[in-house]
């Protein structure tokens, strides 16, 4: 029952992406595990140097013979002010007085950078290729494609999922408002793209030629049962691995995970400068009263690095990111395997109560 377009194309048994959550949850062992339980796993290699995502791609293929994805971060070009960004390293200077870390000169990412991971895609020839924050040019999209590459695209409107359809990918991520972590919208602002995964879900699907993966509130067979009937060809999960042994998620961050609720979250641009949903933090309550504007990404994400890696180190989730979605409830420490294995075996179970 649980046999789709998409199951068939990745050659994967179950329906079931796991998302891929840039920053270190997705290590190599939780995107093996979830591919060798019938699912695909998948990289967030968004942050990651050339060199650190081929030497992690090798590490998972030591893991797993299994398809896996990859997923990358479309380049942006920010445009703020140079008095924005020093106005906002002035304000984030209490926070390097608290952890005791020198504030060095900010060095950001750039157009290459994407240029050099996608290459190392190429030439790695990874089964599934997805990314985020926009559309590549389409000599990627193709140069992908034509080595037999899976290529997947984000969308969080309608609108956007046809501008994927019609570059050409193989399928589309549908975001819904209750997913954890960024926002992948990209034709406009972010609080006109809050569209829930049910409302999101069928009506991308009847306006697209690929499959669907729904994602954004999905932490169980119920909600991998629902998304199939509302037309998705599978479904993507990130929050509900983030406390899986398997997990590279600071403990702190688990702990968090498991002890807040649905109204736990908001959507914020102040650890990155691009709207992402996680659980509320003294960090995010403070800079809702910043008065200046927040750098775009990636130039926020630069500055406010050095504070979360210092929290993380001090064991403080009050000023580390904590990206999750609405379904917190729901999280559990069970292994990456058992929570394919369940969601698989609670479909089953509703499906038949029918």
């Amino acid at each position: 029952m649980f046999e789709t377009e998409l199951t068939r194309t990745l050659n994967i048994r179950y329906p079931i992406f796991q998302a891929p959550m840039a920053g270190g949850p997705t290590t190599p062992d939780l995107v093996a595990a979830v591919s060798n339980a019938g699912a695909l796993g998948n990289l967030g290699a968004g942050y990651l140097t050339p060199e650190q995502l081929r030497s992690t791609i090798h590490k998972i293929r030591e893991l797993t013979d299994k398809p896996f994805g990859v997923n990358l971060f479309v380049p942006e070009q920010p445009e703020d002010s140079e008095e924005a960004v020093l106005q906002m390293m002035d304000h984030l200077s209490k926070y390097h007085v608290r952890y005791g870390i020198a504030q060095t000169p900010p060095s950001f990412e750039s157009q290459e950078h994407f240029e050099e991971q996608v290459q190392v895609l190429r030439e790695e020839k990874v089964p599934v290729f997805s990314f985020t924050f926009g559309i590549p040019a389409q000599e990627v999209i193709q140069a992908m494609k034509q080595q037999g590459t899976v290529v997947i695209g984000t969308a969080t409107t309608v609108e956007e999922a046809r501008q994927l359809d019609m570059a050409g990918v193989n399928a589309i991520v549908a975001q819904g408002y209750e997913a954890g972590g960024h926002r992948g919208t990209f034709l406009n602002n972010v609080s006109g793209s809050l569209i829930g995964t049910m409302a999101l879900v069928p009506q991308i699907v009847d306006h697209v030629s690929v499959p669907v993966i729904a994602s954004g509130g999905i932490m169980d067979g119920r909600g991998l049962l629902a998304s199939l009937a509302l037309g998705a060809g599978a479904v993507q999960m990130g929050t509900a691995f983030l406390a899986s042994p398997e997990s590279g998620a600071h403990e702190a961050y688990k702990q968090k995970l498991l002890s807040s609720n649905e109204d736990s979250t908001e959507i914020t641009c102040a650890y990155s400068g691009k709207a992402a949903r996680g659980i509320r933090t003294k960090f995010m309550n403070d800079m809702g009263q910043y008065s200046g504007t927040i750098p775009a990404y990636p130039v926020q994400n630069t500055l406010t690095r050095e504070i979360r890696q210092a929290a993380a180190k001090a064991n403080d989730p009050e000023y580390m990111s904590l990206w999750a979605g609405q379904g917190l409830r729901l999280v559990s420490e069970q292994s990456a395997e058992t929570i394919v294995k369940q969601t698989i075996e609670q479909a089953i179970s509703i499906h038949k109560s029918f």
